[in-house]
Order: structure tokens, then C-alpha cells, then sequence
């Protein structure tokens, strides 16, 4: 009997060959793809492991080389999809030139902190087998893109407005812009801000080393047009970062937290900015944030079991957290209004 060719399971096979092994993997992937699934005791048709496969390693590499990229990973104490912290309950008194015994006993209780991964899901796209027989191979991998871009960006989104203090304190300082009116009614951020900044870290007896800052648009665009220094060292051809500032590892992020002026507390994620809202720049100490990445899913359904409309589902389930260990070594810039 002839053996049904299954295109969709050669395109899977494709993509995932060539996210693996590059080009001969497209050739490895065509190859395996022929051989009958009965011969490996796989169900015909498509396979969620290998679109989970392929979306792990792109989710795997889109924290690379942003402002994430610094903040130590958790994952090893990640169990379904919670991550189980250490509550630290202090440090032990420290005796000088002690002549009394015994010594004092002192108990140090620790105790454990459960946080839930954020759930990220993308709504399902639809694939027909008319796409697929259609047009290129290149269909499927430009969804699986899509897919991961869109969760990324939820990620990033997420995890700096995390990042940024809730309010005003002195552990979690938020400052304000000093700088000229910019012709909308908010004054422009200038270096002497940043290191305004840098002292209150500076007071709250942060470490240099691992220092944060995540400009803002408003903000990259104030020190390009008035700091010639800035604009000559904005792009390191070399590493492709911006160079560093005052002690700050400085990157930039188009979608960072808003802040409200007259109260500076932080709006909440996802609410629309009003009248006197402005977007922050955010800064933090890398060593005492962390991130954890969970379980991803890939959930598809193949066009066999839809007769009447013949189309292929697919959409991901992916988790995620990023947040301070404590509240403290955090802070933002905010854009003060100008009359």
C-alpha cells in the first residue's frame, strides 16, 4: 500500500533540522521525515514536541543581550512552573572584644518563599492546508517567529515594569528630571540626573559592579540632542551596547514603566498614562533581581481532525518571572513636568 505523504510533518521536521544543525539539518529533517512515524511508535501526522522544541530555543536566546541578560537565572529552583526562594531572617550579631560567657544562642529562621511563573499564552493561529500547499515552507517558521516575538515582548514588558519601584523611598528612590522644558511640557533628563541617581545608590550602599540603567525613549532621545559625549559613545561598534554611565550598565527599552508625577508612584501594568504620566528610565542592581524561565508548550491541532474547515491550529503556552529579591536596590528617573 502507498504511504500517505504527509506535508506537514515534512515541514516540522524542515524547520526543526534547521534550528537544530543549520543547513544539513534540513536535509537530516527531510530524510526522517520520510521514514514511516510506525517505525519510531510516533502517531502520524504533526508533532507538538518538535514546534515545543524549536520555541524553546528561540525563547531560550530573546533575553540575550537585553537588559535581562545580567539578572541571575533561578531555573534550577523552578518546579512546575512555581520557584521556591530562601526568605533569609537576618544575620547573626557580631561580638567584639566579647570577654562574657556563655555566649548568647541566637536563632536565625529562614523560610521559604513560593512564587507562581507568570503564564504567557498566545491566542491560536490558523494554518489551512491550503497555505501550506500553496505557498513556501518558510509558512510555518514565520508563525512560530511571530508567536515567540509577541511572548517575548510580554516578558520584557513584564518583568521591567517589575523591575521599577512602586513609590518613592528611601531604599527604592525615585528622582526627577532637572532639564529644559522640551517644548511639550516635560523637562528633559540630563547627566546630572543620572548622577543624582548614582548617590542615592551610592547612600543605600549599593555595589558598583552589576549597576542597571534602562533609559527610556524620552530620555535617550534628551541626552543624544544635548550630550555631544553621549551621542559620540551611544553605539559600541564593538559590542553593540551603549557605553556605560557613571558606574550603570545602560541599556534602553521602548515600552518602560509610567510614572505619576505629582505622587511619583508607579502606574500599574497596563493602564493607560493620563494628563502628568510620564514614562521612567529604571535602574537596578543586577545580583539581587532574578529571573526564572517554566515549562513551554506548543498546542496544535491538525487540519484531519477539522474536515469541514481543513485548517491547522497552533498556539503556545510559555512561563516566566522576573522580579527584585526584596524591595530595595531599585530605582527610576522620572520626566517632571515643565511650565
Amino acid at each position: 500500500m502507498r504511504r500517505k505523504f504527509n506535508i506537514f510533518a515534512l515541514l516540522a521536521s524542515l524547520i526543526c533540522g534547521f534550528a537544530l544543525f543549520g543547513p544539513l539539518g534540513l536535509l537530516i529533517g527531510g530524510i526522517i521525515s520520510l521514514i514511516p512515524t510506525k517505525a519510531f511508535g510516533l502517531r502520524a501526522g504533526i508533532f507538538p514536541e518538535v514546534w515545543t522544541g524549536v520555541m524553546i530555543n528561540k525563547l531560550r536566546g530573546g533575553l540575550e543581550g537585553t537588559f535581562l541578560d545580567p539578572i541571575p537565572a533561578y531555573d534550577q529552583y523552578e518546579q512546575n512552573d512555581v520557584i521556591h526562594l530562601i526568605d533569609v531572617g537576618g544575620d547573626p550579631d557580631v561580638l567584639v572584644n566579647n570577654n562574657t560567657y556563655p555566649l548568647e544562642i541566637q536563632n536565625l529562621a529562614d523560610g521559604d518563599i513560593s512564587i507562581s511563573l507568570n503564564k504567557f499564552q498566545t491566542k491560536p493561529t490558523r494554518i489551512t492546508d491550503d497555505e501550506l500547499y500553496a505557498i513556501r515552507y518558510d509558512k510555518i517558521q514565520s508563525v512560530i517567529d511571530r508567536h515567540k516575538a509577541a511572548i517575548d515582548q510580554k516578558k520584557k514588558d513584564m518583568a521591567i515594569h517589575a523591575l521599577a519601584p512602586a513609590s518613592n523611598t528611601t531604599a527604592t528612590p525615585v528622582i526627577l528630571t532637572t532639564g529644559n522644558n522640551d517644548g511639550n511640557g516635560r523637562k528633559r533628563l540630563v547627566r546630572d540626573d543620572i548622577i543624582a541617581l548614582k548617590k542615592k545608590f551610592d547612600d543605600n550602599k549599593v555595589p558598583v559592579q552589576g549597576r542597571i540603567l534602562v533609559l527610556c525613549p524620552d530620555h535617550v532621545a534628551d541626552l543624544l540632542l544635548f550630550d555631544q559625549k553621549f551621542a559620540d559613545q551611544y553605539y559600541n561598534y564593538t559590542t553593540g551596547k551603549i557605553a556605560n554611565l557613571y558606574g550603570f550598565q545602560v541599556y534602553e527599552y521602548p515600552n518602560n514603566p509610567y510614572y505619576t508625577v505629582s505622587t511619583l508612584a508607579k502606574k500599574a501594568f497596563g493602564s493607560t498614562p493620563g494628563s502628568g504620566d510620564f514614562m521612567a528610565s529604571v535602574a537596578y542592581y543586577a545580583p539581587r533581581m532574578f529571573k526564572a524561565t517554566g515549562s513551554t508548550k506548543a498546542y496544535l491541532s491538525e487540519a484531519a481532525s477539522n474536515p469541514e474547515t481543513q485548517e491547522n491550529l497552533v498556539n503556545f503556552r510559555h512561563y516566566f518571572i522576573c522580579l527584585p529579591t526584596k524591595s530595595e536596590a531599585i530605582g527610576a528617573i522620572v520626566s517632571n513636568t515643565a511650565s
